[in-house]
């Protein structure tokens, strides 16, 4: 959905704001098809996993404008932490979605 204000997210139970504009959640599925084409390695974390991420050393992609869902670059490497769906459904703490 898009906000009043411009913000694109998901309702489901109550909404979460993904992406500061459409324009950034399209920059984000753009560098989400780069990043799977090319990679070496992905690492998949979910629930209580997702704590242990240090982003020391990383800045963020400025261009998804994320809200929920951001993406994070650092030397040779992507991470994208998704939380708008976990927010939107209400999931508790340290559970994935299947």
């Amino acid at each position: 959905m898009i906000s009043p204000s411009g913000e694109f997210g998901i309702h489901a139970g109550k909404w979460a704001p993904l992406h500061a504009t459409v324009e950034g959640w399209v920059e984000s599925l753009a560098l989400a098809d780069h990043a799977f084409r090319w990679a070496k390695q992905i690492t998949r974390l979910v629930g209580d996993d997702v704590d242990g991420i240090e982003l020391d050393g990383y800045e963020p992609v400025r261009e998804v404008m994320g809200l929920a869902d951001t993406w994070w670059r650092g030397p040779e490497s992507l991470v994208a932490l998704y939380t708008g769906e976990a927010t939107a459904l209400d999931f508790p703490p340290g559970d994935a979605p299947p």
